[in-house]
């Protein structure tokens, strides 16, 4: 059952674009095309949903499915502070793994994270690409997704409403070419932009570490320097993601396929860090509230790695 609710995302966020293609273009030949144009007509009226804050829904984050894909691991969220509903909040999550499965904490209730923040509304950002794809960018913002480009974020955490948190994957595609089982390699010292953002909006800042997420595949040999990873670097700047070459476990075995090894992972949300808004900060205000963030994260890390189990002697790098 487990595996089962592991299958159902995996589906929903890498096989259903093959299938959508392909039912898209069998209803084109065959007498279809008014249902196609219809959703077309829908598509250019809910267009802009993925920067308006998406529209969650309660029943979707708490399909039963979700308490079997968070039971396979298991995953776990353990928060360290209150979020009073009266702020908003810009949430940095890290490490961001091959595939951030620990981020799937802030797209469903399988973990709880809902119950114990019932007045705040969670939106875990994505590619803005991730929304051109039919259907599936309905399932996305259904579970809260939204796109991680300025517009959106500042929509979201600028606006009147409170209560609002986004959840950004700082280390984005170059960190994942860095999640090695063991290894907690960050790409973070000249990650400011959401920074920047933090203080125009006046989101409090909430540091976040998902440990165990390194640990779910094993990923080739690709140290900086090397061919493959100049190679893997060469296709991220033209594409905008990266390919990393990894492997987890199978359906029927545990030593070769897609499916993510079972590993526990836990995730601790930390303490929010206040944020005056600024329309316009300077470059010292970023740099300033940029060390505070890195220094807040290094001690979440170093707080909770021995519970987590994080020998002693193993720190996080940032590069």
């Amino acid at each position: 059952i487990q595996t089962l609710g592991v299958l159902y995302h995996f589906w929903a966020t890498f096989v259903t674009p093959a299938v959508i293609l392909l039912l898209f273009g069998w209803m084109l030949l065959n007498g279809y095309s008014l249902v196609v144009a219809t959703y077309g007509v829908w598509l250019w009226w809910d267009w802009d949903s993925p920067y308006k804050g998406a529209y969650a829904s309660r029943y979707f984050l708490n399909l039963r499915i979700h308490k079997w894909f968070t039971g396979y691991f298991p995953l776990s969220i353990h928060p360290t502070s209150q979020l009073p509903a009266d702020k908003n909040y810009l949430i940095g999550f890290h490490p961001h793994g091959v595939i951030s499965i620990s981020a799937y904490n802030f797209m469903s209730n399988g973990t709880g994270l809902m119950d114990r923040f019932p007045n705040i509304n969670f939106h875990l950002c994505t590619l803005v690409g991730q929304f051109w794809m039919p259907l599936r960018r309905e399932w996305f913002m259904m579970h809260g997704l939204i796109n991680c480009s300025k517009e959106s974020l500042k929509y979201v955490l600028g606006g009147p409403k409170t209560g609002e948190a986004a959840v950004l994957v700082v280390g984005g595609a170059e960190e994942a070419l860095d999640a090695h089982p063991g290894k907690h390699v960050l790409t973070l010292k000249n990650r400011k932009g959401f920074i920047r953002l933090a203080l125009q909006t006046g989101a409090h800042l909430v540091p976040c570490f998902a440990f165990g997420e390194n640990d779910l595949y094993l990923q080739a040999e690709n140290e900086k320097g090397t061919f493959l990873r100049r190679l893997q670097t060469y296709f991220k700047n033209i594409a905008g993601f990266s390919p990393p070459l990894f492997h987890g476990r199978g359906i029927f075995n545990y030593n070769v396929g897609l499916l993510p090894f079972r590993h526990d992972l836990n995730t601790v949300l930390g303490a929010p860090i206040p944020v005056e808004k600024t329309e316009n900060p300077s470059q010292e205000q970023v740099d300033e509230l940029h060390a505070q963030y890195m220094k807040q994260l290094t001690q979440l890390f170093e707080e909770h790695k021995n519970k987590y189990g994080v020998p002693e002697d193993n720190h996080l790098v940032i590069h």
